[in-house]
């Protein structure tokens, strides 16, 4: 029996929760929120489909009870306030910290051998965070970011080269930031054809560019954070955990030594399986691509300076 816990019922909490469950992807998830009813209502909501849907898999909303989560193989945390338009991420930072620690301590307590995954902004301060704060193993900690930019890296490519989106290659790496992701362009790809023979340089610029400001660009729109591809690139990191997946998908990880990094959260390629991260992959980065990765490393570290009270 696998279990998966989402703490937060907002939108992308019970986005995740609701891919989790349509793709069966465990055999019981509960989803936990502060507020009186939220989750409990959300998680009859989705119930209601199973019929329809045929899905199996058994949904339970609960009102801050953490005895509730006990054995979660999984823990994914969306907690915190989402941005609104104009603010930054790690705008969010203070008031965040306070609840992802929290979280985190309550977590703990029921599921002390759960992988973690974490979805709250500032996303790489937030995991590093929980590496500094909780005593898990590095490999038990990931953040969602870059799973998150490299899907829309992906979706914008696909609409530059005019193919189905399943089988073009993307990947970002760097922070979880509009100005510190780093969209590998030398590596996407159509089906194995590199993208930069497909198209020009000025339209792959392009692409880099909207994928950056992705998120600024729907809280924009929307009036507050996107939720549906956060809360489903939160799911393909569960699916890739439980089911042993051993799937490459860009995450936070802490590093020490990889890409000349160390103590500090960062997107890169991992390998993930039932153990969590069980690889980081250290991709050829040409000079330039050292030097952005530096630069968007010197941005988290300035973000996570802002932690020394939380820690």
């Amino acid at each position: 029996m696998s279990k998966v816990t989402v703490v937060g019922a907002g939108n992308v909490g019970a986005t995740c929760a609701n891919v989790l469950v349509t793709n069966q992807v465990a055999d019981e998830v509960v989803l936990l929120d502060i507020k009186e009813g939220v989750s409990e209502g959300k998680a009859m909501d989705i119930m209601q489909t199973a019929s329809i849907l045929g899905i199996n898999t058994r949904l339970t909303g609960v009102t801050n009870d953490y005895a509730k989560t006990e054995g979660s193989d999984v823990v994914v945390i969306t907690s915190g306030i989402p941005r609104k338009p104009g603010m930054t991420r790690e705008e969010l930072i203070g008031v965040n910290a306070g609840i992802v620690k929290s979280v985190m301590d309550n977590v703990l307590k029921h599921s002390p051998n759960a992988i973690v995954i974490c979805v709250s902004n500032p996303m790489d301060t937030m995991t590093y965070l929980i590496h500094k704060t909780s005593g898990l193993p590095k490999e038990r900690i990931i953040g969602m970011g870059g799973a998150l930019d490299s899907a829309r890296f992906r979706y914008f490519l696909s609409l530059a080269l005019g193919v189905n989106i399943t089988e073009v290659e993307g990947i970002v790496i760097g922070g979880h930031g509009d100005t510190t992701m780093i969209p590998l362009v030398r590596y996407a790809a159509h089906r194995g054809l590199p993208a930069t023979e497909l198209l020009s340089q000025e339209t792959l610029e392009k692409v880099a560019a909207d994928t950056m400001v992705g998120g600024a660009t729907l809280t924009k729109l929307l009036g507050t954070s996107a939720w549906y591809a956060p809360g489903a690139a939160a799911a393909q990191l569960v699916e890739a955990i439980l089911h042993d997946e051993k799937k490459m998908i860009s995450c936070s990880a802490l590093l020490e030594g990889e890409y000349g990094q160390n103590d500090i959260c960062i997107g890169v390629p991992c390998v993930l399986g039932r153990k969590g991260i069980e690889k980081v992959v250290e991709f050829k980065l040409t000079d330039e691509e050292k030097a952005l990765f530096e630069k968007s490393a010197e941005a988290v570290r300035k973000t996570n300076a802002a932690l020394a009270g939380a820690l």
